[in-house]
């Protein structure tokens, strides 16, 4: 039963990236099966439940386009879970041949360049290919690396998606995005389509370059933190009350000497589930269908507007 009145929200970009493995992608980056022992999405769902808790899996087609098949299994194993299974889109990914098919150039790559109608394509076409299997309609989007612009939050508002997921700071000042809004608290845009950013915090060191941290696990190497302590950097002198936790499918894993992730031991695997037990005592820990219910009964509250026009591509 809810009633903390503070929110915390699981989300883990599921993704099989070409660049992450050397081969059987899904097996090794969304399952984390390895040769010496498994840390992947089962496990962390296991420990949600072991809190009574779900995860919102945003799950990526695009960057393991030659692996649907299995990628269907990882959505349907989702959706008999009872996880919140949502949609996220590393469409520099997709092969040429795949945007010729459908009379689409190849370029530009990535989301964060594109015009509406390439965007609503992308948004509709994957959208499909995941209620197709669970019959629910996708409620919110994840751009792969935050890329994004104004036509992505109109292509979702086109879409029938009321949430977007896509406000970063860290993005923006790293030019992958058109446009942040430095907050922690969800906000409107002026489509109508309701932002709920990334949990970050704008760092000033005494030596060196300012910096967005980001609520995350791991834990970012610049923290000497315990994990169950992640939440001290993000959130001191500031309002804590709605936080959106990062994950990645292969968030339990290490990476080795090649950059492909590897399973080593269950140390991240453990602290994960110190910190999914620490948050839990003082937070409620929401899925995309508990932040809309909680939205219409003015629990959350969405009182900010922010003009879209602010995100739009530069000619």
């Amino acid at each position: 039963m809810m009633g903390k009145n503070r929110y915390v929200m699981l989300s883990v970009d599921t993704e099989a990236l070409p660049k992450r493995a050397s081969e059987q992608h899904v097996k090794r980056l969304i399952w984390g099966e390895h040769f010496s022992g498994t840390a992947g999405v089962r496990e962390m769902v296991a420990i949600a439940r072991e809190c009574g808790v779900k995860h919102v899996f945003f799950v990526d087609v695009c960057g393991a386009h030659t692996y649907e098949d299995e990628v269907r299994d990882v959505i349907r194993w989702f959706d008999a879970a009872g996880q919140d299974v949502q949609l996220h889109a590393h469409a520099e990914y997709l092969p040429e041949g795949f945007w010729k098919s459908f009379g689409f150039k190849y370029r530009p790559r990535f989301m964060n360049q594109y015009e509406r109608e390439k965007a609503e394509f992308i948004i509709r076409y994957f959208s499909k290919f995941i209620t197709d299997i669970t019959g629910k309609p996708i409620q919110a989007f994840r751009a792969g690396s935050f890329r994004w612009n104004a036509n992505t939050i109109y292509a979702l508002k086109a879409a029938g998606i009321p949430l977007s997921f896509n406000d970063s700071m860290n993005a923006f000042v790293n030019g992958q995005s058109t446009y942040g809004e430095p907050t922690l608290l969800p906000y409107r845009w002026s489509n109508g389509v309701i932002e709920v950013p990334a949990t970050e915090r704008l760092f000033d060191p005494v030596v060196g370059q300012k910096w967005w941290g980001r609520l995350q696990f791991p834990v970012s190497h610049r923290f000497r933190n315990p994990p169950w302590r992640i939440l001290w950097p993000q959130t001191l002198g500031r309002d804590s009350s709605f936080l959106v936790l990062l994950l990645h499918s292969w968030s339990l894993l290490y990476w080795d000497e090649n950059g492909y992730g590897v399973y080593r031991d269950d140390k991240r695997l453990e602290d994960y589930r110190k910190l999914v037990r620490w948050l839990a005592k003082d937070y409620d820990i929401i899925t995309t269908a508990d932040f809309l219910d909680l939205h219409a009964r003015g629990k959350i509250e969405v009182t900010r507007t922010v003009d879209l026009a602010l995100a739009e591509l530069q000619k």
